[in-house]
């Protein structure tokens, strides 16, 4: 049986990595695509180049261009532009709604039975759009958002406590950016509630953390921003896709009156299998929980409205 392909579109550095991890994991074909002409053809090499050491036999094709993409199972999309300086939200937003535009157009046309996972930035307002545009079941069209800010969340309790991240659990929904919502309610140490393990005075510094952990990155670097656990994040929910492991994760999918929200992309937890969003899990939040996940949806509209989507 063929390998299925998977194309990752963008290759800086949450492209690229996640094409390495793709290619490691050995479950797909992996295309990677970028308008910087011989980058991603040089890139790809590279990592074919390491097949043999780390052994894994997944091909990996670089191109400038679409065409190589057609029939892919899955679309991971990366591309955009980071926020520069002097740069506001919304010409941010109208910058990457543009390029999203361009790449949804070009996929679907050699692709129009695959899925697309997001990982653009604004995250939740380019699911947003990429669902627009596509108008496809909201099955096959979801973002990457609460994968990374729950491993962000599990890593800074198992810091604190001292224990092996491995038995962490963490739920952080909503948008990626200022209005997620961590849950501490819903979180763990094997079995063990994290409010019986720490007062809520280091909770509420290891949530503030979490919210603000991708700019704690970009101020270390300098230049730059996380790619590490951004790609794995992607490669956890492509994996999942792939092999159709029915993992229950949070992801960015538009909603239809879960958490009485309607018509909006934003982080919940779901099942996800290779049927893509096979299921929206409602938990049972309180009214603090609930609000805070419904201004995460207001954002998002506001974004949308930026971008004159109907919502």
């Amino acid at each position: 049986m063929a390998r299925k392909k998977v194309s990752v579109i963008g290759a800086g550095n949450v492209g690229a990595t996640t094409a390495q991890r793709l290619a490691e994991r050995n479950i797909a074909d992996i295309v990677l695509v970028d308008i910087i002409a011989d980058m991603p053809q040089g890139k790809a090499l590279d990592m074919l180049e390491a097949a043999p050491i780390e052994g894994y036999d997944a091909g990996v094709v670089g191109s400038n261009g679409y065409d190589e993409t057609a029939d892919s199972a899955l679309v991971i999309i990366t591309s955009g532009v980071a926020r520069k300086p002097g740069m506001s939200r919304d010409d941010l937003v109208l910058t990457n709604a543009n390029i999203i535009r361009s790449v949804v157009s070009e996929v679907v046309k050699r692709s129009p039975r695959t899925q697309l996972l997001i990982v653009a930035n604004p995250l939740d307002a380019m699911t947003q759009l990429a669902a627009h545009l596509t108008g496809w079941p909201r099955e096959r069209v979801y973002g990457q958002s609460g994968v990374l800010d729950s491993a962000r969340f599990r890593t800074f309790i198992a810091i604190e406590l001292g224990v092996s991240v491995r038995d962490v659990t963490a739920m952080v929904l909503g948008g990626h950016g200022d209005t997620m919502v961590a849950l501490p309610r819903f979180s763990n140490v094997a079995g063990i509630p994290l409010a019986d393990l720490l007062p809520p005075e280091r909770i509420d510094a290891l949530v503030k953390r979490t919210v603000d952990g991708g700019a704690e990155i970009v101020r270390l670097l300098k230049t730059g921003s996380a790619y590490y656990a951004p790609s794995a994040a992607v490669a956890e929910m492509a994996e999942a896709v792939l092999l159709d492991q029915k993992r229950v994760l949070p992801a960015s999918v538009m909603l239809r009156g879960e958490y009485g929200i309607r018509g909006v992309c934003v982080g919940v937890p779901v099942k996800i299998g290779a049927g893509g969003i096979e299921q929206v899990i409602e938990l049972k939040l309180n009214d603090a929980e609930l609000a805070a996940l419904r201004r995460s949806a207001d954002a998002v509209r506001e974004l949308a409205a930026v971008m004159q989507l109907p919502i």
